[in-house]
């Protein structure tokens, strides 16, 4: 195509820019991909050099040279990706004690207090919306979090969490386990309904009841009838056929939100019985050990040695980071 536009109706334009604003998702990190393989076949020749000094100033920076290649291979994999819409609303997130009793309730609580300091770290907003506790212990909790991307980040944290440490009320220091689960569902917008007249019989009759001559001598009562959803509503309260209209359609769009609205509902509340399994102790995605000042990912099969990072909500991010890392090498090997 020639650098001429001026003959692109306004669609073609907005369709053309949109698409090279998605190119650029790609080509920026590549073009930086290629860079950082031509500084490392640099700093290769000058590694084989005789001055020592030298060598390891090259090998320091051959190392932040691959951290940086892995960053740029992983941007361009999530950039091929196809974009899943959720990913971009915010979250509701669940908490709920397991297995373990009191400590189950204590380890709940804490988690809830992982989650909110990692949403300030991240700029988000954390809304707690009910909660059932007792004092430090909460048998569960429901908060919104609302920002840019947060059920995309949040979208691993589904499943068991279960710790493994010595509770203060145990007085012969025998470790114990706990778990709890953690459900992350996106929030859903606003429900859109569309009412298509082609779904629609409308009857028109005469009103009957109190309201005087005029009510009673004309077809102001009106019908209005979905034929997808077999719902129908009538209504006379008005003088005015077009009033009663109006107001027939406001009743079954308020109807057609609430049904769709519940559907929604029973879908988040299968997806969440899915995602977090029955909250044994067998079933679980991260173990907390505190003796080992240890979380592992069982997923990924990933470590961090940073109990208090963790639990501060500073080193979850890391341990997101290898997860998404896996999650997009994953779509991207389940592609045709």
């Amino acid at each position: 195509m020639s650098g001429d536009v001026s003959d692109l109706d306004r669609d073609e334009l907005a369709r053309l820019s949109k698409e090279l604003s998605e190119a650029g998702h790609v080509v920026t990190p590549y073009a930086r991909l290629l860079e950082l393989y031509s500084e490392l076949v640099e700093l290769q020749q000058i590694i084989g050099a005789e001055d020592a000094a030298l060598r390891g100033l090259a090998q320091e920076e051959r190392q932040e040279a691959l951290d940086n290649v892995a960053a740029c291979e992983h941007e361009i994999i999530g950039a091929l990706l196809p974009k899943d819409s959720a990913e971009s609303a915010g979250a509701i997130l669940e908490i709920r004690a397991g297995t373990g009793g009191d400590e189950a309730s204590l380890f709940c609580g804490e988690l809830l207090r992982m989650y909110e300091r990692f949403a300030q770290l991240r700029g988000w907003k954390f809304n707690l919306m009910s909660m059932v506790d007792e004092g430090d212990m909460v048998k569960e909790a429901v908060a919104k979090v609302s920002g840019r991307g947060v059920f995309g980040v949040l979208m691993f944290e589904s499943g068991v969490h279960r710790v493994q440490r010595v509770p203060a009320t145990e007085t012969q220091g025998r470790i114990h386990t706990s778990t709890a689960t953690v459900a992350v569902l996106p929030q859903a917008t606003d429900v859109h309904i569309e009412v298509r007249d082609s779904d629609l019989r409308i009857d028109v009759f005469r009103a009957s009841g109190k309201g005087g001559q005029h009510v009673n001598t004309t077809d102001s009562a009106v019908r209005v009838t979905h034929i997808p959803s077999g719902i129908v509503v009538e209504n006379q309260q008005e003088r005015s056929q077009i009033q009663n209209k109006e107001k027939a359609l406001q009743i079954l769009r308020a109807r057609l939100y609430e049904r769709e609205r519940q559907r929604m509902a029973n879908e988040r509340r299968a997806s969440r019985n899915r995602l977090i399994g029955t909250g044994g102790r067998s079933e679980k995605c991260r173990t907390y050990n505190y003796a080992q000042n240890r979380v592992t990912d069982h997923r990924i099969n990933y470590s961090i040695y940073d109990i208090e990072g963790m639990m501060g909500g500073s080193a979850l991010q890391q341990v997101i980071d290898q997860l998404r890392i896996q999650h997009d090498l994953d779509e991207l090997a389940s592609l045709d």
